[in-house]
């Protein structure tokens, strides 16, 4: 698993390493993240404080509300943070560790703004924007 504490964006341009575990895997299905991934967007997240860049030559910070910007790449492209404000853990993106191995499915958020071309997995957790934005990170913990 010491491998899964340091990933990058495709180029090599960004690179980063965390000191804690990294949370569960959310798969986002809000339509920002539809639009910014293609698909929908799988993350996890750790405290501010136990996440470091290492590398961040081509990171660029976009703004895509008032409260919270998405790192990626300016060279490759490669989308890898999202930032929801000071107190808010860092999101990073789960396909951007050098190793996953260790990484967690935890729910799939927003399913009300899901894509009408794909089906959700019945099995798996699930959460509206209006309940995870009520709850966040401690929804799962209520719900498991």
């Amino acid at each position: 698993m010491s491998d899964a504490c340091v990933g990058g964006c495709l180029c090599g341009g960004v690179r980063y390493r965390i000191s804690a575990p990294p949370q569960g895997v959310l798969a986002c299905h809000c339509r920002q993240c539809r639009r910014m991934s293609g698909h929908f967007y799988a993350a996890t997240a750790v405290p501010k404080d136990a996440f470091e860049l290492t590398e961040q030559k081509t990171l660029k910070w976009f703004a895509s509300s008032v409260t919270s910007r998405r790192g990626f790449c300016a060279e490759c492209g490669s989308s890898l943070f999202f930032d929801h404000g000071p107190e808010e853990p860092i999101g990073i993106s789960a396909g951007s560790f050098d190793d996953t191995a260790g990484l967690v499915f935890a729910a799939h958020i927003y399913v009300d703004e899901a894509g009408d071309y794909y089906t959700l997995p019945e099995h798996e957790r699930q959460f509206t924007r209006r309940e995870w934005s009520e709850g966040g990170w401690k929804s799962l913990r209520r719900s498991s």
